[in-house]
């Protein structure tokens, strides 16, 4: 799937939704506000389709030039394709184009198989037809995790980044690749971190980076009498643990089931 999606300077993030369904994770997900949503429950309505039970994976790439995803679940073909043109969208043999929220926004998609399908969102309006073909070259590591996000240089060095992550994220900014990960680990999720850098001194120069980075936010959290709350970035952040072996870094932080549940806005606090 990942030698499908255009990976330039992209961000890339997979989830097995059958995995967090197995786990239970899946249904924080069920956000009332979202399941309540008016247009929502219509698409549901006309395709016949709900992410809690068909969907089983997707991998997507948030690339310069839009965004590309393959879906894979249970798919109503004539549903889509009936959903397509009664939104003033058309299909031609098996690909479907239809105008997206705004004009930049041109959605297309089709079935690379009967459960997997292509779908992309820019403002090329036949932009799946991207993910026909394989890239060449030799497979691209991958974690066995749920859910990991490919993380390229040009996200590090953002300033939308959430305060708090930004001094971690400068410190992976001449990395080769970075790979996060995130797996059930008993009741909490546990996030780990694969970093490959250019030179096993870079690598032991990043664990240390990310070491005092992890120290001074512990520090300037206390100074505020306060101790990390782990419903929120600040504990998530002050747990990190790191080591490096040879050019590779590796990192793990513990997430309490408290900070999803915030993030996802289903928290009570």
């Amino acid at each position: 799937m990942l030698k499908r999606l255009p990976r330039s300077d992209a961000l890339v993030v997979y989830l097995d939704f059958a995995a967090l369904r197995g786990a239970g994770i899946l249904d924080m997900l069920d956000n009332p506000k979202i399941a309540q949503e008016p247009e929502y429950q219509d698409f549901v309505r006309k395709i016949d389709f709900d992410y809690k039970h068909d969907l089983d994976s997707a991998m997507i790439a948030f690339a310069p030039t839009g965004k590309f995803l393959l879906v894979r679940g249970q798919f109503d073909w004539k549903s889509l394709r009936s959903f397509v043109e009664s939104e003033s969208g058309r299909c031609y043999n098996s690909l479907c184009r239809m105008q997206g929220s705004t004009p930049q926004r041109r959605i297309s998609f089709f079935p690379l198989q009967s459960k997997l399908m292509a779908l992309a969102v820019s403002e090329d309006e036949s932009a799946a037809l991207r993910m026909q073909e394989l890239a060449s070259g030799p497979d691209p590591e991958l974690p066995s995790a749920p859910v990991w996000m490919s993380v390229p240089p040009s996200v590090l060095e953002s300033n939308d980044l959430p305060a708090g992550t930004r001094p971690f994220a400068r410190s992976m900014e001449r990395a080769e690749s970075v790979l996060i990960s995130f797996a059930p680990e008993g009741k909490r999720l546990a996030a780990t971190l694969n970093v490959r850098c250019r030179t096993a001194q870079d690598a032991a120069d990043l664990v240390s980076q990310l070491s005092r980075t992890t120290a001074l936010l512990r520090q300037m959290i206390e100074r505020e009498n306060h101790k990390p709350n782990p419903g929120d970035l600040s504990g998530v952040l002050t747990s990190g643990a790191f080591r490096n072996d040879g050019v590779r870094v590796f990192g793990y932080w513990p997430i309490e089931r408290s900070f999803i549940e915030n993030l996802l806005g289903n928290g009570q606090s």
